[in-house]
């Protein structure tokens, strides 16, 4: 569904005096660009934070230059870099990682798309998906916002506020009474009274589970079961089975799924139970001295102390769910008095709140509005072609990826970008073009089979580049040849291969080896290094 774009009041409206007011900007850039599906036009930007042109410019710089966003002629485009700030609040959580397994087996066994979810003040965010690809599918994604009331896990969620969060959940209700600003809900006028929600909330204290029959959009229904804490009861997530009406009623979904669910709810809570402390790991490195280098370097285009106190959220993460002003400092190499304002600041935007130990502070689900849902479904193909497009313009050649087919005897296109020439390669990489793996660059290496026929690790290393690739010469095709190297995840496995094409007028074979073939290998790593963050808490189809 489009997103809808809405005006905001700016960014420094009621804020503390000690607040980060450029923070707080980029803050406002990065939501809005969320809000809008990931892209927005520069002067899109302008108006729908307020700010003056030549702020947002020196924001998406900065953005650009931290690897968050990218500049497309006059377009400010997201990049999943900027996922690892959302990574750093789920691995906090730690839910995904211990619960996703279980919530994944049941919507195997149910043929349903089931999530899980956290609470979001009066709202609620989706922090895992195991989704089945039917013409008539759940829309939602990773990290979007949906208001309590029009939902199967508001009312579980709700059981357990306070007079404060009912007063709070009233006064947005009335403020926005078509939920205009919940951009990942078609925007309706509330056709239930308030009431009714809380009786809602009442019934789901009592039962222990809670549906939605079709209170988001006609057709979708839900049923949803909490999964409660060890030791305090209270309710960390819940899990949430999610169909069709073309599949099942509300009832049905109450009578013939609820039992499996709760079942799984069980095992859910069974993993939390013994789930070992978690190991911390080490923390970002030398992220202050990055930005002071960036700083000198670009000068006032770029804004060090919104770079800083993005570096803030990265600080968090498994192990590091709740940290001191002491220890996020640390972390992040800033001073103390950099690291606090920081903090304070976004405790105002509500992306931070206190930690259950004392003085301590933790990352709130909101962080996972800063760039995560729009990229929470890209695929390899989609997240290469920025790095093929830069290739294809640095070495003036055609650059594509390519996948082996089910068979394993054929390669496929699945993206790719065309260099322009008077005398052009008479190559189709089309996406979805297949060509015999034997015969190609892309088809060797995803086959193993390296320059001189060896095995990876035994391929080609000549001309002083490090690396394994594959050479064709003219075996597809007269006056063709073809380079290739490994894209691989995040556990070593080849998973693509990233392949430049050129015709024998152009380039000997010894200049495919020695230029083409170290900018291959320095676009793969590219891609993995946008792979593995963007795989951490999501699935990134190959095509």
């Amino acid at each position: 569904m489009p997103a809808k774009t809405t005006t905001t009041p700016g960014p420094e409206a009621d804020a503390p005096a000690e607040a980060v007011v450029p923070l707080m900007r980029g803050v406002a850039v990065l939501r809005e660009l969320t809000g809008a599906g990931g892209a927005m036009r520069l002067s899109e930007l302008e108006r729908a934070t307020g700010l003056a042109r030549s702020t947002v410019d020196r924001v998406v710089a900065t953005l650009v230059r931290m690897g968050y966003a990218r500049l497309d002629g006059r377009d400010a485009i997201l990049t999943p870099r900027v996922m690892e700030l959302g990574n750093a609040c789920l691995a906090a959580l730690r839910l995904p990682a211990l619960l996703g397994a279980r919530a994944d087996a049941l919507a195997d066994e149910l043929d349903e798309s089931v999530s899980l979810a956290v609470a979001d003040r009066d709202g609620i965010r989706f922090i895992h998906q195991a989704t089945r690809r039917r013409a008539m599918s759940l829309s939602f994604r990773i990290g979007d916002l949906l208001p309590a009331e029009r939902t199967a896990p508001g009312p579980l969620f709700a059981a357990e506020w306070t007079d404060a969060d009912w007063r709070r959940w009233r006064e947005r209700r009335a403020a926005d009474p078509e939920d205009r600003s919940f951009t990942a809900v078609p925007a309706a006028p509330h056709r239930a009274p308030d009431e009714d929600f809380v009786r809602r909330a009442g019934r789901a204290a009592e039962e222990g589970w809670s549906l939605d029959d079709q209170l988001i959009e006609p057709g979708l229904v839900a049923v949803s079961v909490p999964v409660r804490a060890p030791g305090t009861g209270r309710v960390v997530c819940v899990a949430n089975v999610v169909s069709h009406t073309s599949r099942h009623t509300a009832a049905d979904l109450r009578d013939t799924l609820l039992p499996r669910l709760r079942m799984a709810v069980a095992a859910m809570e069974g993993e939390l139970r013994r789930a070992p402390a978690a190991d911390p790991g080490p923390p970002p490195a030398g992220l202050a001295l990055w930005t002071g280098a960036s700083k000198q370097e670009l000068g006032r285009e770029f804004i060090e102390s919104l770079a800083r106190g993005l570096t803030v959220l990265t600080a968090f993460g498994e192990g590091r769910a709740e940290l001191t002003l002491t220890e996020v400092a640390k972390a992040t190499g800033l001073a103390r008095a950099t690291a606090r304002r920081a903090l304070i600041t976004y405790a105002h935007l509500g992306l931070v709140g206190p930690g259950r130990p004392r003085q301590t502070f933790a990352l709130t689900p909101r962080v996972l509005s800063l760039g995560f849902p729009p990229l929470s479904r890209t695929t390899l193909p989609r997240l290469a072609t920025p790095h093929l497009a830069a290739l294809a313009e640095r070495v003036h050649e055609s650059t594509a990826l390519a996948v082996l087919t089910e068979g394993g005897d054929e390669i496929q296109y699945t993206a790719g970008v065309a260099a322009h020439h008077r005398m052009s390669v008479d190559v189709d990489v089309t996406v979805g073009t297949r060509r015999p793996a034997a015969l190609t660059a892309a088809g060797r290496v995803l086959t193993g089979r390296y320059e001189g026929g060896g095995q990876e690790g035994g391929g080609h290393q000549g001309g002083g580049h490090q690396g394994v690739f594959a050479f064709v010469d003219e075996e597809l095709e007269q006056g063709l040849r073809s380079v290739a190297v490994p894209v691989r995840d995040g556990t070593g496995r080849v998973v693509a291969a990233l392949g430049i094409a050129t015709h024998t007028a152009r380039r000997t074979a010894e200049e495919c080896v020695r230029d083409l073939a170290p900018e291959l290998t320095a676009t793969a790593a590219l891609v993995e290094a946008d792979l593995r963050v963007a795989a951490r808490f999501t699935r990134v189809p190959l095509s």
